[in-house]
């Protein structure tokens, strides 16, 4: 089913994390666009864009604009996805999220000396987009579920991140039927889909608290994703 452009313009705003009306994250539309994509095709090359030109990082603001997320070049899975979906706004493109309450326990491999500070709960804004007719989770930008199934699963253990394994494998947090790729076990409650991740937060709130962010982001939004070293 399609929708109008009145019932489309809440998932095409901009917003205080989604600012696609800011220089940085025209700039980076507009070389989505030069790549000579359009809809899905337009989505991968700006996520490849981000994959290259933002270095993967543990920082803790869900709420970072992403035009700042693009002047630091480096950001979390959460930073880097939410400027994707600016860059899918600034294109006219719709965005929403579903919320997802994720077991803190699925990144115990990745922070093996920090489990007890790793967060029970973790709130997820796993994105999805409009290029078309239906909705399309960022699980399936780069193909459809069953095939990237072939590929090696992610394990959130070393260099990759969400961000990055879309790109390659199958992230499947409803248990679609390959055991090796299915994500479900870990996923505590699906909070259904907001129009925008700034609806989501304002609702259930960031995974780690506002004075925990204040005193430990500026370290973390340092430590590269891959190698766990300041940059």
């Amino acid at each position: 089913m399609s929708i109008s452009g009145a019932e489309s313009a809440p998932y095409l705003a901009a917003t205080p994390i989604l600012d696609h009306d800011h220089p940085r994250v025209l700039a980076l539309a507009a070389e989505a666009r030069a790549a000579g994509a359009a809809g899905r095709g337009l989505l991968v090359a700006a996520h490849r864009l981000i994959a290259a030109r933002v270095r993967p990082v543990y920082a803790l603001d869900d709420e970072q604009p992403a035009s700042r997320t693009l002047r630091r070049a480096r950001g979390s899975c959460s930073q880097r996805l939410a400027v994707l979906e600016a860059v899918s706004r600034a294109c006219g493109i719709p965005t929403r999220v579903r919320g997802l309450l994720v077991d803190g326990r699925f990144w115990h491999a990745r922070f093996p000396l920090l489990r007890p500070a790793v967060p029970d709960l973790v709130v997820l804004a796993w994105p999805e987009f409009r290029p078309a007719d239906g909705w399309l989770p960022v699980s399936e930008l780069y193909g459809d579920l069953d095939t990237l199934r072939e590929a090696a699963p992610f394990t959130n253990t070393g260099a990759e991140t969400l961000f990055d394994a879309v790109a390659r494998t199958a992230v499947d947090w409803d248990g679609g039927g390959c055991a090796a790729c299915d994500l479900s076990g870990h996923v505590r409650a699906d909070l259904g889909r907001y129009v925008s991740r700034d609806a989501l937060f304002l609702e259930h709130g960031q995974t780690v608290c506002r004075p925990v962010r204040f005193a430990v982001d500026p370290v973390m939004s340092r430590y590269a994703a891959s190698a766990g070293k300041a940059n």
